[in-house]
C-alpha cells in the first residue's frame, strides 16, 4: 500500500474477539447499543453453528483406519482443517463471551436468572406480572379482535365459495370425458 493511503486510514484498536468489519473503533465501544451487540452476537452464534456443522461433515467423511491404506497427506489435510475449525470455534466463543459481558454491563436492570427464563420440570412457576391496562387500550384491543373475527368470517365465506367453484369445475371436467 502506498504511504499516502496508509496515512489516510485511521488506526484503531478493537479488542480481541470483537473485530467486526462494520464495527466502530474501541473509543466508540462505550456508545454501542445493546441491540447492536445482540445482533453481532446472533451473527457469532450463526458462525459457531456453521463451523460446528463443518466439523461434523469433516469427521463424517473421514474413514476409520480399517486396514485400508489411505494417503497420509489426506489425513493430515483433514486433521489440519479440523484444527483450524476448532481454533476458530474457540475464538468465536471468546467473542460471544465478550459480547455477553458487555451486554450485561449495559443492561443490568434487564438481567434475569436462567431459572426465571426457563422453568425446571416439576417446579412451580411464578405468576407473570401483568400491569393493568387503561380503558382506551382495552377498548382498542376489543376493536382489533372484532375486526379479526370479521376478517376470519369473510375468509371462511371466500374459502367455501372457492371450494364450491372447484367442485363445479371438477364436475364439468369429469363430464367432458
Amino acid at each position: 500500500m502506498p504511504p499516502q493511503q496508509q496515512q489516510q486510514q485511521p488506526r484503531t484498536h478493537t479488542p480481541p474477539g470483537l473485530a467486526q468489519p462494520g464495527m466502530p473503533p474501541q473509543g466508540a465501544l462505550r456508545e454501542i447499543s445493546p441491540v447492536y451487540l445482540c445482533r453481532i452476537g446472533q451473527e457469532t452464534v450463526q458462525d459457531i453453528v456453521t463451523r460446528t456443522m463443518e466439523i461434523f461433515q469433516i469427521t463424517r467423511a473421514t474413514q476409520l483406519p480399517n486396514g485400508v491404506t489411505q494417503s497420509q497427506a489426506a489425513y493430515q489435510d483433514r486433521f489440519g482443517k479440523l484444527q483450524e475449525h476448532l481454533r476458530q470455534l474457540t475464538l468465536l466463543f471468546r467473542k460471544l463471551h465478550l459480547l455477553y459481558e458487555r451486554c450485561a454491563e449495559l443492561t443490568p436492570d434487564l438481567q434475569e436468572s436462567p431459572a426465571e427464563l426457563i422453568p425446571y420440570v416439576g417446579e412451580e412457576t411464578a405468576p407473570v406480572r401483568a400491569e393493568p391496562c387503561s380503558p382506551a387500550v382495552i377498548q382498542e384491543r376489543q376493536e382489533v379482535l372484532e375486526k379479526v373475527r370479521q376478517k376470519n368470517q369473510e375468509m371462511k365465506v371466500l374459502m367455501d365459495q372457492m371450494r364450491n367453484l372447484l367442485w363445479d369445475v371438477n364436475a364439468m371436467l369429469t363430464m367432458r370425458k
